[in-house]
């Protein structure tokens, strides 16, 4: 009787097996004992007592933004591409389906979904959100739609991408929903509010409620372009052409002729303040982003409107730019600028709660706050040297790469090869020793547990002690009753979901890299 030899598999082989096993048990936990309804939030105890999301949230709850339920959806996807193993599919699937039961009535979405409904969700923000002294945000309900944080283009980017995975028609109604929203919301100038649909019954110390204004705090304009230049190349719909256009036009028209922008707008279309420690100002971290924009819009239209300006904004950020002897750990400029002296203005607090507490500003560059830096880093040389290599290039040349241009499609594949206008190459270093360190790092029950989380105080009621100490002035949390949240430094382990995502990654980019 002969006996058959079984080969072995190939070392490279055997690594992927063992690549795709650790990750395979890996999103299982994540899947089977740590979503909600197919949704995440960002950190949470061992054993489940507590857990976070921007904020302490309730067990009913899941958070949308960045590390939550759309990057697990984002990166259950890349999984599926690297591994061919349909489970990542249908756990994307499961966070969808999570997404579009928080849509809102119109289209858009909030920061969290409570699936114990509005009666919760309003507990939440009286109680929870209320006490958050530096996260004004949540300190009131207003029952719609936020841009914040990518919030709403992000939901609806997943929704597009996992629309175009397979042309499942059963997304397309929550996809154009949402399509219609960020349409709608757009003002006919071209810029777009923080919040839809707009609300403006949130004054807090005197300031008006800034969610309708004109809004480029955390991209809200550009992203929503994005989304739109996306929903054009993949839709094969010329409507979404005029509000592109439109949006980057926005970012010539709101432009102050010193050169500089405000985080915000009003509707007079001035610099103007949003949460009490964003003061009325221009802004050296926007007008560098809105400049670096510029060059992109060129590069997407050919049109050398969007080159005028740009010299403009150099040299207010040269004019703006601190001295050698104040530039601190490269941070070499001031967080806000005075619009009439163009001097720098600094934030800081005093007192002990968000009832007995309150902000404030000078130009006193001590004491500043933790949670919102009073001075930042910009490359100016960065964007000057961009600007004149796009300033140098041939027309055809510069628009080249274009997702704008009406070319001709000559690829056999599918149109639908999603693409991120955000994302670049990752240039990670995926080595061996790091890859099984990876794998080592899953306990027993396949969790990659983490310390140092982002947590906070426990709700224990409204905020008691009047006095105005500085105490607190430069700290992330004020006293006991502050709900805002900070890092813990103890050695407590946490399950968190942007370590699952960071350890998914490298594993991903490692089994690529190897096909």
């Amino acid at each position: 009787m002969f006996l058959m030899s079984i080969p072995a598999l190939p070392q490279e082989k055997r690594t992927t097996l063992e690549i795709e096993q650790t990750m395979l048990k890996a999103t299982q936990y994540m899947v089977d004992k740590v979503s909600t309804n197919g949704g995440y939030l960002w950190y949470y105890l061992p054993d489940m007592s507590r857990r976070w999301g921007e904020m302490e949230a309730y067990e009913s709850m899941i958070w949308i933004q960045n590390p939550g339920t759309v990057s697990m959806g984002h990166l259950l996807l890349d999984a599926y591409h690297a591994t061919e193993d349909p489970y990542y599919y249908h756990a994307a699937q499961k966070a969808a389906n999570a997404i579009i039961w928080g849509q809102s009535q119109h289209g858009g979405w909030n920061y969290m979904i409570d699936f114990a409904g509005d009666r919760s969700l309003k507990k939440w923000y009286s109680t929870i959100g209320k006490n958050g002294w530096r996260l004004e945000e949540f300190q009131h309900y207003y029952g719609n739609s936020t841009f914040d944080d990518d919030v709403t283009s992000d939901a609806a980017r997943f929704l597009l991408r996992i629309y175009l995975e397979k042309l499942d028609p059963s997304y397309k109604p929550s996809l154009d929903k949402a399509i219609v929203f960020i349409l709608e919301s757009q003002y006919p100038n071209g810029g777009w509010p923080q919040r839809y649909p707009l609300k403006y019954d949130f004054n807090k110390h005197g300031n008006p409620d800034y969610t309708s204004f004109y809004t480029f705090n955390d991209d809200v304009i550009w992203e929503n372009i994005h989304f739109l230049i996306q929903c054009y190349l993949y839709l094969g719909e010329e409507r979404f052409l005029d509000p592109i256009y439109r949006g980057m036009n926005f970012y010539l028209i709101s432009q102050d002729e010193c050169g500089a922008w405000g985080q915000q707008l009003d509707m007079n279309m001035k610099a103007a303040g949003a949460r009490t420690y964003e003061p009325a100002a221009f802004m050296p971290t926007t007008t560098f982003t809105n400049a670096m924009l510029l060059l992109r819009f060129y590069q997407f239209t050919g049109d050398r409107k969007f080159l005028t300006r740009i010299p403009d904004a150099i040299k207010w950020l040269e004019k703006v730019k601190l001295t050698e002897d104040r530039i601190e750990q490269g941070r070499t400029h001031p967080m806000y600028i005075d619009i009439k002296t163009n001097n720098p203005v600094y934030v800081h607090r005093m007192g002990s709660n968000v009832k007995y507490g309150k902000y404030y500003i000078d130009e006193n560059n001590e004491n500043l706050l933790a949670h919102y830096k009073g001075i930042c880093t910009i490359d100016i040389e960065q964007l000057k040297n961009d600007y004149q290599r796009v300033l140098q290039l041939p027309l055809e040349e510069a628009v080249k790469n274009s997702p704008l241009r009406a070319d001709i499609f000559e690829d056999n594949s599918k149109t639908q090869n999603f693409f991120d206008l955000n994302k670049t190459d990752p240039q990670m270093q995926v080595n061996d020793k790091l890859v099984n360190d990876i794998k080592d790092a899953l306990d027993e029950q396949n969790r990659w547990l983490t310390k140092h989380a982002s947590i906070s105080n426990p709700y224990i009621g409204d905020g008691q002690k009047q006095e105005l100490t500085s105490k607190y002035a430069s700290t992330l949390v004020g006293d006991e009753t502050d709900t805002s949240p900070y890092r813990d430094n103890s050695d407590q382990l946490y399950i968190s979901t942007g370590e699952y995502i960071r350890n998914m990654e490298m594993l991903i980019h490692y089994i690529n890299s190897m096909k």
